[in-house]
């Protein structure tokens, strides 16, 4: 059997997992090479300040050897969402509410827009409202913005911008209606995997990593709500969203 039969008919995500196991052995080798690269660095610069050559030189090796297996490891696990080993909105989640929650943020999860497609988090507060759902890409996908156009990859990402400024402006007019209290939401897309720099803004939705989420929403607020009006807006939400299962 050739090599493309043997991937002929997989996923992506299989075809990944089997050349990151296949090159094991490869990084291995690169992790050795650079951490002897590291000891000999370390030995010149202990002659050089005169320092003890053994210890500064093992020292250097191990932190070379320890960096880069620690970048290997990361870079996979960077990938664990779109492998589907690790679910997105678990993880956004787990940020929002031990970051935002002792701020008076409320954070409602896995709720669907009356008319519209589900979201993952509702996040409603002082600063403001953010609709906040999840999506990974391949390691490949580079996330970018040129001119008004958000592209994932070679692709336009109008459709997945479109669908959720929609969801945001559906769900800002019911809570409006319902609560008595105008406001705006404004759409985020935490990105799991993929190439982005920090955060990428077209189209009307903003798109970065899951980290920098809390980080946007406290600054860049929105509105001015008091925490009576935080209330009522979280209490209306949590009645007019239906809850997914």
């Amino acid at each position: 059997m050739t090599p493309v039969d043997q991937v002929h008919g997989l996923s992506p995500q299989v075809m990944y997992e089997q050349f990151w196991l296949k090159e094991a052995a490869q990084r291995r080798k690169m992790t050795g090479v650079k951490a002897a690269a590291g000891l000999v660095v370390g030995v010149a610069l202990a002659y050089r300040f005169n320092l003890s050559a053994p210890v500064v030189g093992l020292l250097f090796g191990l932190l070379v050897g320890a960096g880069d297996m620690f970048w290997n490891w990361r870079t996979h696990d960077a990938t664990a969402v779109w492998r589907g080993k690790r679910r997105g909105d678990v993880i956004t989640g787990k940020l929002l509410r031990r970051r935002l929650r002792r701020r008076g943020y409320h954070i409602l999860e896995g709720r669907a827009v009356p008319g519209k497609a589900s979201i993952d988090h509702l996040v409603i507060g002082p600063g403001g409202i953010w609709v906040v759902d999840n999506e990974a890409w391949d390691p490949e996908t580079e996330i970018a913005r040129y001119g008004d156009r958000l592209f994932l990859g070679e692709k336009y990402g109008s459709k997945v911008a479109k669908a959720l400024v929609e969801v945001s402006e559906s769900l800002a007019e019911v809570l409006s209606r319902e609560s008595g209290i105008p406001v705006t939401i404004e759409p985020l897309l935490a990105v799991h995997g993929g190439v982005i720099r920090r955060s990428v803004t077209a189209e009307g939705l903003t798109l970065l990593k899951p980290r920098l989420v809390v980080r946007w929403i406290l600054n860049g607020p929105r509105a001015e709500f008091d925490e009576s009006q935080v209330e009522v807006l979280a209490r209306t939400a949590a009645r007019v969203l239906r809850r997914m299962s």
